[in-house]
């Protein structure tokens, strides 16, 4: 049986009356999955438990005999600003809310109240104190400037400064029980990053990947909350569902952009109230798993009415985009001799050396597929690789396709400000063929390539622009 604690702080209780401890225990984990929780019956014992624990949120009942309920708002504010009290009483008067709240009180609540409305104002609280912990550890990430990384990195293979600011930001959020957006283009390693998420949190439990395109809503409920025994025909035993499955871990939802609306709506009520109901049950579960979602255009999919802002909205409490490989040139070299290895290993093949023009082009290419189009490139090259560096025919659509894909870069984007004044033909010749050689690394080959002329061509015009001996 999981025992996963949550949150990952202790939300302390204090109540003179053991009937009420119980009761409220029993409501806030029903109701918020909140089980990390501290009982206290003597008021004289509060400011002990909050040195000894880890404690960011106190309920306090406020007429307690030895110390009252007012007397501790104001030590515990004094000496613990950083945790938030809520005072739980059985007077219900206007004028003892308002003493409480200037003397520091996070909110009023009467014991009387719909145990339900109660939790939610509590689970606001906790919510408050979780954001708190998250900008502290992003600040500390952010001042610190690590240099080191996370042993859950290692698998993904960059020197990035882009790539790094993410390692940085998952590594802040890594605790944090919201859900998290997992946005990039298709090949960049979007479940690689939710791996790194799971083995950098404090989550017991294990990843659940779950691809949703294609599922239609009744298979959908059926795949993550599972079926009671008759729920339908077929149902010949209980089914867990996914959710069940990712309890006290992270719940990794790929393609979520295909989710019919239907499915949306019930994936929105799963985020909101926590809870779901198995095919054919009428006794709702309480989600124990954090949500990792991804897709490569959702923000085109909610603007034209394909997906729900509120889902969008509740998804992207935490966002992590990942950069295409076109902008993380540097990673170029790195990934493609790793695969390299990795295919060399296959094939039972030595390693292939790799020629300076290969990076240079591949450095140009727009690389449409990414990391995975890399890989599938070194894994074919290898495989009719014989010996020798590594050779260019197996690079041939590459080299062919990087001036249409170059151009259309360029096409995408003003060459010129309005305002500046236009060069001359001759001056604007002399640029291109200046930029080009810098892009090639002063490789004529490659820049003509990249220019759209041919070697001698380009050969010329460089030595037209020599100044005289």
């Amino acid at each position: 049986m999981n025992t996963n604690l949550y949150p990952s702080f202790e939300v302390l209780i204090c109540d003179d009356d053991n009937s009420f401890l119980r009761s409220i225990s029993f409501a806030i984990e029903r109701y918020c999955g909140i089980n990390n929780i501290v009982q206290c019956n003597d008021s004289r014992d509060v400011i002990a438990k909050l040195n000894q624990g880890n404690v960011r949120v106190v309920l306090l009942d406020l007429n307690m005999p030895h110390i009252s309920g007012d007397e501790l708002i104001a030590q515990i504010t004094e000496l613990f600003p950083h945790i938030s009290v809520v005072i739980i009483s059985g007077i219900n008067q206007v004028e003892a809310a308002v003493k409480c709240i200037k003397l520091g009180a996070y909110g009023y609540h009467v014991k009387t109240e719909d145990p339900e409305r109660l939790s939610n104002s509590i689970m606001q609280v906790v919510r408050f104190q979780e954001l708190n912990l998250e900008n502290q550890a992003m600040r500390g990430y952010l001042l610190e400037n690590q240099t080191s990384l996370h042993p859950a990195f290692s698998k993904i293979i960059s020197v990035d400064h882009q790539m790094h600011s993410v390692f940085n930001y998952i590594e802040s959020i890594s605790n944090s029980q919201q859900p998290i957006l997992i946005t990039g283009e298709s090949g960049v390693g979007k479940e690689l990053i939710a791996r790194a998420i799971h083995e950098t949190s404090s989550c017991s439990g294990e990843l659940v990947c779950v691809n949703v395109a294609g599922l239609d809503d009744n298979l959908f409920s059926d795949t993550l909350f599972g079926h009671k025994k008759g729920a339908f025909t077929g149902a010949e035993q209980a089914r867990k569902g996914m959710i069940e499955r990712a309890s006290g871990g992270i719940l990794f939802l790929d393609e979520i952009g295909d989710l019919n609306l239907a499915s949306q709506v019930k994936l929105l009520r799963l985020l909101q109230e926590g809870e779901y109901y198995p095919v054919g049950s009428d006794t709702p579960k309480r989600i124990n798993a954090r949500i990792a979602a991804t897709h490569q255009n959702l923000l085109t999919k909610k603007e034209n009415g394909e997906f729900r802002n509120d889902l969008y909205y509740r998804l992207k409490i935490h966002h992590v985009n990942i950069p295409p490989l076109r902008e993380r040139k540097q990673d170029i070299a790195l990934l493609l001799e790793h695969f390299l290895t990795l295919a060399a290993q296959e094939f039972n093949k030595p390693v292939a050396s790799i020629p300076k023009e290969l990076l240079i082009l591949l450095e140009n290419y727009a690389f449409p597929g990414n990391i995975r189009e890399l890989r599938a490139m070194a894994f074919d090259a290898m495989s009719t690789h014989q010996s020798g560096p590594l050779s260019m025919k197996a690079f041939e659509s590459v080299r062919s396709a990087v001036p249409k894909l170059d151009m259309q870069a360029q096409l995408a984007k003003p060459l010129f400000e309005s305002t500046s004044t236009l060069p001359t033909l001759k001056q604007a010749a002399e640029l291109l063929v200046a930029e080009a050689m810098k892009r090639s690394n002063s490789n004529q080959s490659m820049a003509a390539q990249l220019l759209g002329i041919s070697q001698p061509a380009l050969s010329k015009r460089l030595k037209k622009g020599q100044p005289e001996p």
